[in-house]
């Protein structure tokens, strides 16, 4: 009879330790809000907001066009490859002790490949390197006049 009573008993305890209820309570900084408002402006196009379609970032290939441990030089080169190629983006990347400089948002090697192949003579040391990209902006507005 013990042994059934302290079964019982048991089995009283498992039960409720497992059954919680309760009520969740979120906490959040007011500026997460506006935050988000920003964000939708920023996706804007036409008039219309894009949504149920994100802004998806996925592994690419981005050209490596400099490298160095002096900050100006480093900017030196970003403001000189901007000069001569205005639509492609850059990145800096800080990794102690240097300063990276990358181009581009391909999503193939080829791509790169091709913009290493255009860089040569103005870059001399390029590398290609696989890492999270930006979703390139398609050009869907353009015509035959246009190209």
């Amino acid at each position: 009879m013990k042994i059934f009573y302290t079964i019982i008993f048991s089995l009283l305890i498992f039960k409720t330790s497992f059954a919680q209820k309760g009520e969740v309570t979120v906490i959040k900084d007011p500026l997460i809000d506006s935050l988000i408002a920003k964000r939708l402006e920023v996706y804007k196009t036409s008039g219309e907001v894009k949504t149920g379609k994100p802004i998806v970032s996925a592994y690419g290939y981005r050209v490596q066009i400099f490298y160095g441990s002096d900050r100006r030089e480093v900017f030196n080169e970003q403001a000189r490859f901007k000069g001569l190629y205005p639509r492609l983006n850059t990145y800096l990347i800080y990794k102690e002790p240097n300063y990276y400089v990358r181009v581009g948002d391909f999503r193939t090697r080829l791509e790169a490949q091709r913009l290493i192949n255009e860089l040569r003579p103005n870059f001399p040391t390029l590398f290609i390197f696989r890492e999270k990209i930006n979703a390139p902006n398609l050009d869907t507005n353009t015509t035959d006049d246009q190209k």
